[in-house]
This record gives C-alpha cells, sequence and structure tokens, in this order.
C-alpha cells in the first residue's frame, strides 16, 4: 500500500508509542491506525496533517521523524519516472515550513519559486486556489493537456472553502472575501459526508448564477490566478507594486518564459481583462503527479497554519479544513448507552419522554461540526426527531444539569456492569477530555459537574462566537 503507514508503523514503534495512544490522541477508533501501520488502508494528505499534529501532542520527535521519513525518497515508485538529480540526499529535499513538509528537488523546475507560492499570504484565495488546481488534475487524472477555465476553478474554490466556512463556520480573516461570495449563492444543501471529491457541491454551485465571481471587482479570479505565479517572474518583473500593473505585465510574461522559466501556467489572453483560461506547464503537471501527496499535504500544511492564526481557539481545526470522507459509526456508543437503558430507565433531557432501545438516537450535545468528535463524554440518547431538531444547534442551558445528570448515571450504570478492563477503555476520553485526575471523579457527580463546567461552557460561548445558533430548546 501507501508510504505513510508503513511510515506511521516505524515511528510508532521507534518512540514506543502505542496504537491506542495515537487513535485516543487523534479522537478516533483504534482500528483505524491499525488498518494504517498494517497497510490495509493509507492514511489520505489530510489525515496525514492530524497524524502530524496528535503526534507533536505525544512527542514531538516522533512528529519530526515521521515527516522527515514521509518527505524523504521513497523506493515504491520505481515504475514512474525518475525526476530527481544525481545530488546529494541534502539537495534532494528542499524542507519548509519549519522543517514539517518536503518538496523533492528536480533539475529543470524552479522547487524554490515553487516553495513561495503562499508568500506574502493575506487571505486564503492562494491556497484554495491552488488546492482547486491540485482536486482538478487529480480528476482528469493528471492529463495538463486541456486549458483550465477560471470558471471551473471559481466553482472548485467554492467548493472548497464550502465546508470549513459554511458548515463547520471557521473564520477566514478580515480581508477574505470568500465568506461573503458564498453566502451570496445562498446554496441551501445538507452537507453529504461521502462526497469527498466535492461532486454533489460543484454541481449544485454550478447552478448558480456566478458571473459577479467571475468578472469585475467582485471576482475571484481578479488578482490570484495572476500573483500566484508571481515568484516565478519576480526577477523580470522587477519592482513593480501596483495591483494592476503586475496583473498586466505578468500576462504577458508568463507566456513569453513559458519554455525558459517554467512558470507553473500561462494564460490564453493577452490581458488580464480577456484572460479566461489557464494552461499548466507539462513538466509541472508531471512534477506533481509523481509528488503529488506530498504537495498536497504541503498546501494542506500551510492553509491550515493560515487558518488556525485566524481561528486560535477553535478545536480540530485540521478536520474542519475538508469535507470528511464519512463520518465513523457509532456502533460502540450505541452499545454503550444501550447497556445503560437496560438497568435503568431514562428520560430524554430535551423532550421528557421516556427513552426506549427501539427508537434510540445519539445526540452530540455540543454538535458535531465544532467538536469532530464522537467521543463518548459528549454523547447522550435521545429520540431521532428530536434529534433531527436540535441538529447543528447548542442548548440552551436549561439541559446542563440534566445533561451531566445522564452522563453520572450512565458511567455508574456502566462500571457496575462492565469488566473493569473495558469500562476502562469507554471511559478514556472523559478523563483525557474533561482534564479529570482518575475513574473515582468520573463516579463523583459534583467533580464530574465541575469539570463539565469548566470544559463545556468556554466551549458554548466560543462556539456561539463562531456562528453556531445558541440557546436552542425543544419545542
Amino acid at each position: 500500500m501507501g508510504k505513510a503507514g508503513r511510515v506511521l508503523k516505524e515511528v510508532l514503534e521507534t518512540h514506543r508509542i502505542s496504537q491506542g495512544k495515537l487513535a485516543t490522541s487523534l479522537g478516533i477508533a483504534r482500528s483505524n491506525v491499525y488498518r494504517w501501520v498494517n497497510e490495509i488502508r493509507d492514511p489520505g494528505s489530510e489525515t496525514v496533517l492530524t497524524i502530524v499534529e496528535a503526534l507533536r501532542e505525544i512527542n514531538p520527535s516522533a512528529a519530526e521523524d515521521f515527516m522527515g521519513l514521509y518527505t524523504s525518497d521513497s523506493t515504491e515508485n520505481e515504475d514512474q519516472p525518475d525526476l530527481s538529480t544525481e545530488s546529494t540526499e541534502e539537495s534532494k529535499v528542499n524542507l519548509i515550513s519549519n522543517n514539517v513538509i518536503g518538496l523533492p528537488q528536480v533539475e529543470g523546475l524552479d522547487i524554490s519559486a515553487f516553495s513561495r507560492l503562499f508568500a506574502n499570504t493575506t487571505n486564503s484565495y492562494k491556497y484554495i486556489f491552488f488546492l482547486s488546481l491540485l482536486d482538478i488534475l487529480s480528476r482528469r487524472n493528471f492529463d495538463g493537456s486541456s486549458l483550465i477555465s477560471f470558471r471551473e476553478i471559481t466553482i472548485e474554490m467554492l467548493a472548497n472553502a464550502w465546508y470549513p466556512n459554511i458548515y463547520f463556520n471557521l473564520y477566514f480573516g478580515l480581508q477574505d472575501q470568500i465568506a461573503n461570495k458564498l453566502n451570496s449563492l445562498n446554496i441551501k444543501i445538507e452537507p453529504k459526508f461521502n462526497d469527498s471529491d466535492k461532486k454533489y457541491l460543484r454541481e449544485e454551485i454550478s447552478k448558480q448564477n456566478l458571473d459577479n465571481l467571475l468578472i469585475g471587482n467582485f471576482s475571484l479570479m481578479r488578482f490570484v490566478p495572476f500573483r500566484l505565479i508571481r515568484p516565478f517572474l519576480k526577477h523580470q518583473l522587477g519592482r513593480i507594486e501596483i495591483d494592476n500593473e503586475v496583473n498586466k505585465k505578468i500576462v504577458p510574461l508568463a507566456k513569453q518564459y513559458f519554455d525558459a522559466i517554467k512558470p507553473l501556467y500561462c494564460f490564453d489572453g493577452d490581458y488580464p481583462s480577456n484572460c479566461e483560461y489557464i494552461q499548466l506547464h507539462p513538466e509541472w503537471v508531471l512534477y506533481i503527479k509523481i509528488n503529488y501527496e506530498i504537495i498536497r499535504s504541503w498546501v494542506a500544511w500551510e492553509w491550515l497554519n493560515y487558518m488556525q492564526r485566524r481561528n486560535p481557539s477553535v478545536p480540530a481545526i485540521s478536520n474542519k479544513l475538508f469535507p470528511p470522507e464519512k463520518r465513523e459509526s457509532l456502533e460502540r456508543q450505541i452499545a454503550y448507552w444501550k447497556l445503560v437503558l437496560q438497568h435503568t430507565n431514562l428520560q430524554c433531557i430535551y423532550s421528557g419522554r421516556l427513552l426506549s432501545l427501539e427508537n434510540l438516537s445519539l445526540d452530540h450535545y455540543l454538535p458535531w461540526s465544532f467538536v469532530t468528535h464522537d467521543n463518548l463524554w459528549n454523547l447522550i440518547p435521545t429520540f431521532r426527531d428530536v434529534n433531527s431538531a436540535k441538529s447543528n444547534k447548542l442548548p440552551s442551558s436549561i439541559y446542563f444539569s440534566a445533561f451531566v445528570a445522564m452522563q453520572h448515571i450512565g458511567l455508574t450504570i456502566s462500571s457496575e456492569n462492565m469488566k473493569s478492563k473495558i469500562w476502562n477503555k469507554y471511559v478514556e476520553h472523559y478523563i483525557a477530555d474533561l482534564r479529570l485526575s482518575d475513574t473515582n471523579d468520573l463516579l463523583n457527580i459534583e467533580r464530574l459537574r465541575n469539570a463539565y463546567e469548566l470544559i463545556v461552557m468556554p466551549q458554548i460561548s466560543l462556539a456561539t462566537s463562531q456562528g453556531f445558533m445558541p440557546n436552542w430548546s425543544y419545542r
């Protein structure tokens, strides 16, 4: 299978980090880590980012070793063309982003300019534009012979921005207008978690009137396509600083030096105002094809850093930049609450109705789209219609005491009816996420309440400021 899983196995063994500990830090089931290290399924480039973050929390040296091995030359592509030079190992990999992601060096291509694509970035456009190019290329099986239209890129950019902005309510920055552009389209759709290539989103966006986003002062294409390749033509441009003048110069320069300097792409027109397509350079297309996972990880890492600076208190940002491939099964959590309900009667904290095993649904007290995990401490049983009505809204404070009381009942009954080893696994996240000392704190209602107040109340305030609807109550 892929390289990331093999590297992860080596790093976990070297640094004596258990698969369970990494899974706990990631907020996922241990079986996922097992599949990676045993090469049953390789983590994607976005997942690699979350692995790096988790390893940094556990052992910073392990994170550095993981990325060092992940970005080093590999023998897994021996059947593909060798674009690397015969220089020393140090010159083969140009480490950037504080030695987190490496871009392989290639003779004849200006990797230094490529690595500066996101220099002097004040908004998200460059990151989303380039990610969109990567997505389009990947869907085309890296066939760069056809032109890529500004319209296609715009649709892809809006689709890439939809989840972090509309669904996860992330802040893109004061100068960033992509949120306004998405809101202006008024796209009313439910998120699809099996839509990882954004086909459904692109179809919905393409039905909108995009004229204002393609032409004029509000166009997403007004500056970013021209500014992105500026590092390749730095010397030819000289000291030009006026925005429109830079655009005017870059268009003919990209075409003039397309074969000599090899910028990432050139344009179909002679002036910015009549450019509607870009033509990617074939050598860059081949470079991206061979190094796709590394390049995508690098861009995603750069975008993650940008978004973290603008959302410093928001949890799990790395899980909110891209559409989840699928939601994890709640089978294990449902089994836990079914066990509890077999030994006691519980009323839904929202509706007051008596809960039953037949019509059981689990509610994320703090919305999943805010916390992006399925840890038991945030899950309580309810009814499907109640859960649907609550959706991703924040509950009113009138439910907090009942929520904590239900959690305490669940912990007490499960501790009495589960084997100690199994129960300890179920409550790992309670201890870690609520910052409790040991399992005794879980069974003490006052300590549990205090822990929930310290963790949940600030999270609700933060989620409210982020745009999640507060004070929901069931009527």
